[in-house]
């Protein structure tokens, strides 16, 4: 098995991240030619806030939250190849957490149930901290 195959889902995270941003987008540019909203009166991010109703802003909180936790996921990936601590464990919590992060936006930028959200959340972030567990075992053993 190669280490090569870790960035399949590191790409897969990016993937992840650019398709919230594009549905980010698409529901604040309708949002705004629907109601009118001249471009100049958004020019803060409080502003923006304040205009866009809750179902349109969900996707934005979670673009935030994929700059929070995956950050540590692409810089773990990064570290497995450049350390040659690949093995078939760090690829199957990574696929863990990549998939479980697509849940999660799915549900944070759709129906924003937040049980549901947050279980999702919590379950990705094991997997990574179990990653970042399992480096440092690895590095001290």
């Amino acid at each position: 098995m190669t280490a090569a195959l870790i960035w399949q889902p590191f790409v897969g995270m990016m993937i992840l991240t650019f398709v919230v941003w594009i549905v980010m987008y698409r529901r604040r540019i309708r949002h705004i030619r629907a109601e009118r909203i001249h471009p100049q009166k958004l020019k803060t991010p409080e502003a923006l806030n304040a205009l866009m109703p809750e179902e349109v802003a969900y996707p934005a909180n979670n673009l935030r939250n994929l700059f929070e936790l995956p950050v540590i996921f692409y810089a773990l990936c990064i570290y497995v190849v450049v350390s040659g601590e690949f093995d078939v464990t760090y690829l199957v919590a990574a696929w863990l957490f990549l998939l479980l992060r697509c849940a999660h936006s799915y549900v944070h930028c759709t129906s924003n149930h937040v049980y549901t959200r947050f279980r999702l959340y919590a379950a990705s972030s094991f997997a990574l901290w179990f990653m970042v567990g399992h480096a440092i075992v690895d590095r001290v053993a």
